[in-house]
């Protein structure tokens, strides 16, 4: 078990780094979870641990949707860089230090903003577990111990979908849903959307995401369609961020950068042009917490909205994202870290608490959570599932 550090008397010497080791995952999802991007079965993580010469483990997690569908990376790439680039970087290096290491990485190691995410959330959560305290206490200060959760209905079915969010409505876990929309003709998803406010009517808000599927002269029709079904917020609707720039505002519903942002520099750009009224800040694609920190914090100097994003992942990068949302000054549009529930197992000793529509955010050391080795081998990439003999079949 981890114990807080405790330096020797007279000793000055930093806890370091001694070992990084990564795993990747495969996990089985409740349903197909359809975006226009991509159509995803199941969900690919890479697990990373980092070992300290003072005995204490950190761990972090790495995903995309939909592999490399989404973005440049994927969870293999993230493996193999962390393995073979980020690693010999750190190796000997000040544990304690997070931000310096990942400057240290920064320099020698170009892009790969999911990996460093992975790695910075590692760090985060061995040095927490050194000091005992949460990782939102590194990062500020937390000041909400829940979130309100949205839930993505992406089955592509209008009455599944229907059925899916009341089945939400009743067991209190969910009140805002997301549409996935954009794989298909565009007055198809409008009365999709349509029919699923409708049903819901005032239960529940619905908002939709669009993965940057329509054009701008689409997405101007669409949005005004969708402000007269009832829908409150239009995701990405565009992939460029001029387009966003021009459609925001022009109609009754809230417009969200996502696949715009891509750290502190694009979120400051999107603030200087007024091009959108809410930021959607995901830790991996921010490049970690102190990141997305930055990126928040650009977005509330300019009193652009702010939602805490979801990349799907798993337990480990949902509950740093939870943590980092935690310290947001204003968080008025909720979150959206359903990832783990959208997986059929689990991977943690202690489920995460999703109840009464909200998260609680860990209160113990570190990221509060502790991996179920026995699980996370069994569902390892060419570990323990692929070696088990099936019983075969008789007549």
């Amino acid at each position: 078990m981890n114990q807080p550090y405790t330096p020797l008397v007279g000793s000055t010497a930093a806890p370091v780094v001694t070992g990084v080791e990564t795993v990747i995952l495969d996990l089985p999802t409740i349903r197909p979870h359809k975006l226009s991007v991509a159509t995803m079965n199941g969900q690919v993580l890479t697990i990373v641990r980092i070992h300290c010469s003072d005995g204490i483990t950190g761990i972090g997690e790495g995903t995309t949707i939909g592999g490399l569908a989404y973005g440049g990376e994927s969870p293999e790439s993230m493996k193999v860089n962390i393995d073979t680039w980020f690693a010999p970087v750190m190796i000997g290096q000040d544990a304690t230090r997070v931000q310096a290491l990942m400057a240290r990485i920064g320099r020698m190691v170009r892009e790969n903003r999911f990996a460093k995410s992975a790695v910075e959330t590692a760090l985060l959560d061995a040095h927490g577990k050194r000091l005992g305290l949460p990782v939102s206490e590194l990062l500020g200060g937390r000041r909400r111990d829940r979130l309100p959760v949205a839930w993505t209905l992406a089955s592509g079915d209008t009455a599944r979908d229907i059925d899916e969010a009341g089945r939400m409505l009743d067991l209190r876990r969910h009140r805002i849903f997301k549409l996935k929309i954009g794989a298909r003709a565009i007055r198809d998803d409008i009365a999709h959307v349509a029919a699923i406010k409708s049903a819901l009517g005032d239960r529940a808000m619905v908002r939709v995401d669009v993965n940057m599927a329509w054009s701008e002269s689409e997405a101007a029709f669409g949005m005004a369609a969708l402000a007269d079904a009832g829908c409150e917020l239009v995701e990405q609707p565009v992939a460029s961020a001029a387009a966003l720039t021009r459609l925001v505002r022009r109609f009754p519903v809230a417009l969200m950068a996502d696949e715009s942002l891509t750290g502190p520099e694009s979120a400051f750009e999107l603030a200087r042009v007024h091009g959108a009224d809410v930021f959607a800040v995901k830790l991996e694609q921010s490049g970690g917490a102190f990141n997305a920190l930055r990126v928040a914090a650009i977005a509330d100097a300019a009193g652009i909205g702010l939602y805490g994003g979801t990349m799907l992942e798993g337990a480990v990068g949902t509950v740093v994202s939870a943590h980092a949302f935690a310290t947001f000054a204003r968080l008025d549009w909720g979150t959206e870290l359903f990832g783990p529930l959208l997986l059929t197992e689990e991977i943690l000793t202690e489920p995460l608490d999703y109840s009464d529509f909200e998260l609680t955010v860990p209160g113990g050391p570190g990221l509060g959570v502790t991996l179920d080795e026995d699980r996370v081998a069994f569902f390892a990439r060419d570990g323990i599932r692929k070696t088990i003999s099936l019983p075969t079949a008789r007549g």
